[in-house]
């Protein structure tokens, strides 16, 4: 007989307070985690969920905000995305009560995807190509200042998808990743100076269509690494959903048992966790996955610890919230 997985935890909603398109999440802690999304809309809860503070940011309830990147109760950035002057960088230093705008697209063809953080005070954002490369702003002093770092040529019809605020992701203290999506695109772009200098490298992820490609990376070291996404206009099929590593990210491979539909986010955090609006999985070791009994997320955010396996908030449309500790176990009858 086949092994089995067994999930020890069940999913938990949680009452968000809203009913906005949410895309953005980070758990500070078990207790901390911020959220985001569409209508200018931004959550924060204190005691691990049982009580969620939905606030919309005055004068911002045509800015959708896809990402969220926090450091404590108090300190959070957020990310808008849009066209031009609605893609935005903002900055609050006193849980959400005042929001400093700290940079908007000066470009009128740009198009902000994600940000990251490798401490308070460098971080990285992602944009969409403008005159044929990829838009990379790197800040060192918490987002006063941005500096434009040049990129390798885009391909023709290439682009990021700004779903989850994780196809742009950062490691240890300068390295940084970001996948693409597009026809000719599926091509995972990395830097080991904190965004100066880029390579490039072509995975077989689903590459086929405007809306399919790379939607999120995530790396347990410095050698093993997991790429979702597929084609979420046609997120019941499977091909071409997932990719993983083992060299670091100069080659990448379909797993033997990859994700069972569309993903737009994976996380690590002892295990590997992805989701997505056609379901959830866990895997323990990149090529087996495992599909959890899950609703419609967009995005997901772990800290690690947890007497029950490390916590996770999964966040989706119309306001949902919900958590997991993590624990897979693989029975051999």
């Amino acid at each position: 007989m086949a092994a089995g997985a067994v999930f020890a935890q069940s999913w938990r909603p949680q009452e968000s307070g809203t009913t906005a398109s949410l895309r953005g999440v980070w758990a500070v802690n078990d207790k901390v985690v911020w959220a985001s999304g569409s209508g200018g809309t931004w959550l924060r809860t204190i005691d691990g969920g049982a009580t969620w503070k939905a606030s919309k940011m005055p004068g911002a309830s045509d800015l959708d905000f896809r990402a969220v990147r926090a450091f404590s109760d108090k300190s959070a950035f957020l990310l808008s995305i849009g066209a031009g002057e609605k893609s935005r960088v903002y900055k609050t230093s006193d849980g959400g009560a005042n929001w400093q705008l700290l940079y908007t697209n000066p470009d009128p063809k740009g198009f902000f995807d994600a940000i990251q953080f490798w401490d308070e005070d460098h971080g990285i954002v992602l944009g969409d190509p403008v005159d044929g490369h990829f838009q990379v702003l790197t800040t060192e002093d918490g987002g006063a200042n941005w500096k434009s770092q040049k990129t390798p040529a885009a391909v023709p019809n290439e682009g990021a998808f700004a779903a989850s605020n994780s196809c742009l992701i950062v490691r240890g203290e300068h390295e940084a990743w970001f996948g693409t999506g597009g026809q000719g695109g599926g091509r995972i772009f990395h830097s080991s100076d904190g965004g100066k200098s880029w390579t490039v490298t072509k995975t077989p992820i689903r590459n086929d269509s405007a809306s399919a490609g790379i939607f999120s990376i995530a790396f347990s070291d410095n050698k093993h690494g997991v790429a979702v996404g597929g084609d979420y206009q046609k997120p019941k099929e499977t091909m071409g959903a997932i990719v993983v590593t083992e060299d670091g990210g100069k080659s990448w491979i379909i797993p033997p048992k990859g994700t069972n539909g569309f993903r737009s986010a994976v996380f690590y955090v002892g295990q590997w966790v992805s989701t997505g609006t056609s379901g959830s999985d866990l895997s323990n070791d990149m090529k087996i996955w495992w599909q959890a009994d899950s609703g419609d997320y967009n995005a997901v955010s772990c800290v690690r610890g947890g007497y029950s396996g490390p916590p996770c908030w999964f966040v989706g449309p119309k306001g949902a919230i919900a958590s997991m500790h993590v624990q897979l176990v693989i029975t051999v009858p």
